[in-house]
């Protein structure tokens, strides 16, 4: 996919991160190369990793980037394939290809366990990178995530949501991403139709199934520290899948449930997104120092 074609907000965002230092680059993978946003901190905290959502990009974390930039040794953000800056060429995309894609990226870029966060499918595979490669995950920030199990019900109308044709559905979807309604939404709402429709987003929504969702055990046995934020104007997802991650996450997650945070807190308080999971991290890195 051409830049050219992408929504302005986003050419845009890359302008302002790149002024910023944080360097706009390409990653080879085995199914095709994944734009991927990095950059080398001012903190002594361990890299951050933040991975999107389903239609979305790394390019809307940059608040949370530059705010995370001060804290850690590193941050990374990739687009996955199809999404943002990274085209897609290969075969179809399926979670199998994406994880292989995005796992890739990051065993070919962190040098040393990094704090991974995710949101949305973001935060799935999030998940899958830390089962697949625990050793390389210091600490999981996991942010309203998918990759719970549904029922046939909850899947048929997750699909139909991401069903945007007009720009009606496109507020109506829209307002289901945020806390609080922008004010700039009319703004953008003609984008978000071709933005859904993309070729990858279709393809990941044809493709995933529950044989895709790792089985609650394996959540159980995750050691490292994680945070699960969930906030309480979570509209997009179901209440079920917050009682799943409930249920099979290790005892020692923090399950949080914010005010003002709605699907995507990187819209709606990406400063308090970003100290919140500061926090998290220094405990986390403090707690493994004294083990």
């Amino acid at each position: 996919m051409k830049p050219v074609l992408l929504p302005l907000a986003e050419r845009l965002g890359r302008v302002v991160l790149k002024r910023r230092g944080i360097a706009s680059g390409v990653v080879e993978t085995p199914h095709g190369p994944l734009h991927t946003y990095d950059a080398p901190g001012a903190g002594n905290l361990p890299p951050a990793v933040l991975l999107h959502g389903l239609g979305s990009a790394a390019t809307p974390f940059g608040q949370v980037l530059a705010y995370l930039q001060r804290h850690v040794r590193r941050v990374v953000a990739p687009d996955f394939p199809g999404h943002g800056f990274s085209r897609h060429d290969a075969g179809r995309l399926t979670p199998d290809r994406l994880f292989e894609s995005v796992g890739a990226a990051l065993d070919t870029t962190l040098q040393e366990p990094a704090i991974v966060i995710g949101n949305s499918l973001g935060g799935a595979m999030a998940l899958r990178y830390a089962l697949a490669r625990p050793t390389n995950v210091r600490a999981l920030v996991l942010v309203s995530p998918a990759g719970a199990r549904s029922s046939d019900e909850e899947w048929a109308a997750l699909k139909a949501a991401f069903d945007v044709r007009s720009r009606a559905q496109a507020r109506a979807f829209a307002e289901r991403l945020y806390h609080r309604t922008p004010w700039f939404l009319p703004l953008m709402a003609h984008e978000l139709p071709d933005t859904l429709g993309r070729r990858a987003v279709r393809e990941i929504l044809e493709s995933a199934s529950n044989d895709d969702i790792p089985p609650p055990e394996a959540l159980t046995a995750l050691a490292m520290p994680i945070l699960l934020v969930w906030g309480r104007s979570e509209r997009l997802l179901p209440e079920t899948h917050l009682q799943y991650f409930t249920r099979h996450l290790p005892k020692h997650a923090v399950i949080e449930r914010p005010e003002g945070f709605g699907h995507c807190p990187h819209f709606d308080a990406p400063h308090v997104l970003a100290r919140r999971i500061i926090a998290f991290a220094r405990t986390s890195v403090d707690a493994t120092r004294a083990g």
